[in-house]
């Protein structure tokens, strides 16, 4: 028996995340519709390589290089043409969409450029010479978006678009990135509401139960689609599901949400990647490629912790194991191996490849080179380091 067509595989993906849903095939075809293909599709290619070793992306924000009189993504893409030659094969630009807190991961509207960076033409202009990275910021959007504003106002868009729950909740097994407070009060039309908060006040998280949500993205999905970007970097998606009671972490909702996005993303652009953005240890991390039916890519995000820790200490058994223990990627998959980000150094991935003692050290070493840590709260109020907020170049002084 043939493989299922492009409807089925939806309507089943669908039934995983949620569960016995009336309308599953009323909603599968408004996905597909959404993302313009065809119900009857056959299956795409599996296992097919879009990526190897030979490939090196830099990774940039919109405005880090500067000229007087032109938008900065002008000024980046003469940059590439003049510069990189020969060098890299792709960029992630970071957020270049209007946003107003975290350097762009608080997004405000997700189908605008940021008028300050240029415009969609200059994106055009860089995704036709080089694979273009974008970010999908799809656990949370700015608390000043217009979404946000119409949940305030129960109008559409945006009611039911934004998780809720009680102060009174047992919240003490979530796993968070931050030590802020995880719910936000606020007024509504409805009445007071407490509002979910992965990272911030002002990045509130999105509500994935509602259908109507995940209809919002896939539309967004198709349009960077459309304009060029070819690897889809899935910001924070680990946070994506949550469910009361318990970590609200890699839940299988959000396991399958991968799945979906891919299944479409793969019959709309053959050569399109998802990369999965999960700073979790590396067990968790592994578990977003699947059975080669999740992400594309995923972060090697244990790579920079313990490649910076062997520099500093001169020892590299813990480098060598690592890389020793790793699985090699599947067939269509791969590692994206990197050894900096606009985040800094992450360490939960060290978690269970350094020992305590030797994070504490390295923590200590990078906070003498001029490193700055963040932290994130533990179940018992604790504060736990999460992550060293240094340049590469300093942390390697």
């Amino acid at each position: 028996m043939g493989q299922p067509l492009l409807l089925e595989r939806v309507e089943r993906h669908l039934e995983e995340i949620y569960g016995e849903y009336a309308d599953r095939g009323t909603l599968a075809r408004r996905l597909l519709d959404l993302m313009r293909l065809e119900p009857d599709i056959a299956p795409a290619a599996h296992g097919v390589n879009h990526w190897s070793q030979r490939d090196a992306l830099v990774i940039t924000y919109g405005d880090s290089l500067l000229r007087a009189g032109e938008k900065p993504l002008h000024t980046l893409k003469r940059f590439l043409d003049d510069y990189t030659e020969g060098l890299l094969s792709g960029v992630h630009i970071l957020p270049f969409y209007p946003w107003s807190s975290d350097d762009g991961f608080a997004v405000l509207d997700y189908s605008s450029v940021n008028e300050a960076l240029g415009e969609w033409r200059d994106i055009n202009a860089i995704a036709s010479d080089y694979d273009l990275m974008a970010d999908l910021v799809i656990n949370h959007c700015s608390g000043r978006s217009l979404w946000f504003q119409n949940f305030l106002r129960d109008e559409e868009p945006g009611r039911g678009y934004f998780f809720t729950a009680s102060p009174a909740d047992d919240l003490s097994a979530v796993v968070r990135p931050r030590t802020s407070p995880l719910l936000r009060a606020v007024d509504t039309a409805l009445g007071e509401q407490h509002v979910w908060c992965t990272f911030g006040h002002d990045q509130v998280d999105l509500d994935f139960r509602n259908p109507e949500v995940l209809c919002q993205f896939t539309s967004i999905l198709r349009h960077y689609l459309d304009n060029g970007v070819r690897v889809i970097r899935l910001d924070a998606i680990a946070f994506l599901w949550k469910e009361l009671g318990s970590t609200c972490l890699n839940l299988p909702q959000t396991h399958e949400v991968v799945r979906l996005l891919r299944t479409l993303v793969e019959h709309a652009r053959a050569d399109a990647l998802l990369i999965t953005e999960t700073n979790i240890p590396n067990r968790e991390n592994l578990s977003y490629f699947g059975n080669a039916n999740e992400a594309h890519c995923v972060y090697n995000f244990s790579l920079p912790p313990l490649l910076v820790n062997t520099l500093v200490t001169g020892d590299c058994s813990h480098l060598k194991n690592w890389m020793m223990s790793m699985p090699p990627a599947q067939g269509g998959t791969c590692y994206f191996n990197f050894i900096a980000s606009h985040d800094g150094i992450g360490l939960r991935p060290a978690e269970g490849l350094l020992s305590e003692e030797e994070l504490q050290a390295l923590i200590h070493t990078m906070q003498v080179f001029g490193g700055h840590v963040s932290y994130r709260a533990l179940e018992d109020g604790r504060d736990k380091p999460y992550e060293i907020n240094i340049a590469l170049f300093d942390a390697l002084r």
